[in-house]
């Protein structure tokens, strides 16, 4: 018998039929979990809402307890003359923002005397339909809708301080919305929460039955399993409009000495949507097992070629890397040990690449650095000395020829003493003076100062900034360095008529600006080298002026980069980190 049979009966034997037997095993085990998880994740649900509401209606009851004993509730005695109580009220109300929809306090008669809704006070005081007293002068009035609001009173009575007898009440109108708000948060991948009352009443519900009109309507008796203070179950979703469903309920334990009101808390979600993972589950393993059916001949005769195959990429991806001197595509798709070592391998000829860009950036930094020295000492001198000479030349009488001699002497000897500057700049960089700053006013300045070099070419100069009062940790006079040299780069190799647009906004946490142009551009090749030092396709450049910029952009901790602008021309692109807003 061949290698190739014994190793295709191997895997027939060996991995099919046990593959079978533990993919059913494995989907009756892993179906039953998650029966009973899903149960657990709606039981646990629900508990958590029921406990969130008693905490929440439980701080509303401390809230009417702490404010009724207090001094200035005693000034509904004397019909609150000098707003006081008022005022409070207002203060209590804009303190908790949209906890209440109203407070105020009653006398005897049911004046409203003192309200945080100043057109109420002096109005009679709606008597209460029905009152559950919870505690001793606590009693809380029917949860009442008003189209989309809906209100649930608190009444707090008021012990006179100077007679014997109430003073009055003070009447909490708790905004319900937050209760939806706890409800709607927790109604998420298709479930819907439900509070309902001791009588069945549904008394707060998850926004897509609230749409349903769902508020007040009354669940069937014996609907949730009896005897239960919590649990699970599948039910008939007839009473909610829905068909089956699996339900998680919870009911009220309160909070702290708050015994709570009974109510209970319903996480609900359609059965066919609660167990889709389970239906999706069986569908992938019966495709795993027509899968592993169907291809479990070929997959056993391809088994040499697999292996094969990914020390062959990694061969080619090798050999083109050293036959073009630069990175290919790496290899993608392979897994196991081998797929290990081609990302190891690729991750290492990636580090060697980038190493070597960073020792050929760092030798021309050295020489730049050794000749910034050398002509700091040795140049400047001497160019000082040949321009103070054309200057005094210029004073004496001298013919024509010799005047514009003495002038080429001194622009030139000018452009020399620049170039010193600037290969002093590259090469010793001043570090940066940190100060807020905010950008659109440098990008406006920087505009400013070259709008005369602009108008002689007729060169179109236009901002947008979507960032006016944003603050970056910046050195302005470096970052005013950057925009000039960027933006005169621009001036400087565009023709008469030309456009330059300098934008900024703020993207993704950081701030961008853009300068664009829609000169001849940047092929497409050059634009990862244009900050390389002495790189330049301009005559009479000398490839230093945006090695300056990307030094001052790093280190501001930001970024630059070079493309093509939607204006035809080039584009520089750089991100700051955003140190917040005027």
């Amino acid at each position: 018998m061949t290698i190739r049979k014994t190793l295709l009966i191997a895997f027939l034997a060996v991995s099919l039929i046990p593959a079978i037997l533990l993919s059913m095993l494995a989907f009756s085990t892993a179906g039953e979990a998650m029966r009973q998880e899903i149960g657990r994740s709606l039981l646990v649900q629900s508990a958590t809402v029921s406990e969130d509401i008693d905490k929440m209606l439980f701080e509303r009851l401390q809230n009417a307890q702490t404010w009724r004993r207090l001094e200035v509730m005693q000034d509904i005695q004397v019909h609150d003359v000098d707003k006081r109580l008022s005022q409070f009220l207002v203060d209590l109300k804009t303190g908790y923002r949209d906890v209440y929809h109203e407070l105020s306090c009653i006398d005897t008669n049911g004046h409203i005397v003192a309200s945080s809704d100043t057109s109420l006070i002096g109005k009679i005081a709606a008597p209460a339909d029905t009152l559950l007293q919870i505690e001793p002068r606590i009693a809380i009035e029917a949860l009442e809708l008003k189209g989309d609001q809906a209100t649930f009173t608190i009444r707090a009575g008021i012990d006179s301080q100077f007679k014997e007898g109430p003073a009055g009440e003070l009447l909490l109108r708790f905004n319900w919305g937050q209760i939806y708000r706890i409800l709607d948060q927790a109604a998420q991948n298709g479930r819907m929460v439900v509070l309902i009352d001791r009588q069945n009443r549904i008394v707060a519900a998850s926004s897509k039955l609230r749409e349903q009109g769902m508020l007040l309507a009354s669940l069937p008796q014996g609907w949730l399993p009896t005897g239960k203070k919590n649990g699970k179950a599948i039910l008939d979703g007839a009473p909610l409009h829905l068909s089956e469903v699996t339900v998680g309920f919870d009911r009220s334990h309160g909070f702290q000495h708050f015994p709570g009101f009974g109510w209970t808390t319903l996480v609900i979600q359609p059965s066919h949507q609660a167990f889709l993972p389970i239906q999706k589950m069986a569908t992938m393993f019966l495709i795993l097992l027509v899968l592993v059916s169907s291809f479990a001949i070929a997959l056993s005769m391809l088994v040499a070629g697999r292996i094969a195959r990914p020390i062959a990429d990694l061969t080619a991806f090798t050999r083109r890397f050293m036959q073009d001197k630069k990175l290919p595509p790496s290899p993608s798709g392979i897994g196991g040990e081998v797929g290990e070592l081609t990302t190891a391998f690729v991750q290492t000829v990636n580090d060697l690449d980038q190493s070597r860009q960073n020792l050929v950036r760092a030798s021309k930094l050295a020489v730049l650095g050794e000749m910034a020295a050398v002509m700091a000492h040795e140049v400047r001198t001497p160019l000082g000395i040949l321009r103070s000479s054309a200057q005094m030349l210029a004073r004496e009488s001298l013919s024509p020829e010799a005047r514009e001699l003495t002038g080429f002497i001194e622009s030139e000897t000018e452009r020399l003493n620049s170039l010193v500057s600037t290969l002093l700049d590259t090469a010793r960089p001043r570090p940066p003076n940190f100060q807020p700053t905010v950008i659109s006013e440098l990008i406006r300045h920087s505009i400013g100062l070259l709008a005369g070099q602009a108008e002689k070419k007729n060169i179109i100069l236009e901002t947008h900034c979507e960032a006016e009062n944003i603050l970056v940790n910046a050195d302005a006079e470096q970052l005013t360095q950057v925009l000039l040299n960027l933006i005169l780069n621009a001036l400087q190799i565009l023709p008469v008529n030309g456009r330059v647009s300098v934008s900024c906004k703020p993207l993704d946490g950081k701030l961008s600006i853009e300068i664009a142009d829609n000169g001849p551009g940047i092929p497409v090749e050059d634009q990862p080298r244009v900050f390389d030092p002495f790189f330049t396709r301009r005559e009479g450049g000398v490839g230093l002026g945006l090695a300056v910029v990307q030094q001052i952009i790093s280190s501001h901790d930001g970024e630059i980069t070079a493309g093509t602008s939607t204006l035809g021309g080039a584009l520089f692109t750089i991100t700051l980190p955003i140190e917040g807003k005027v």
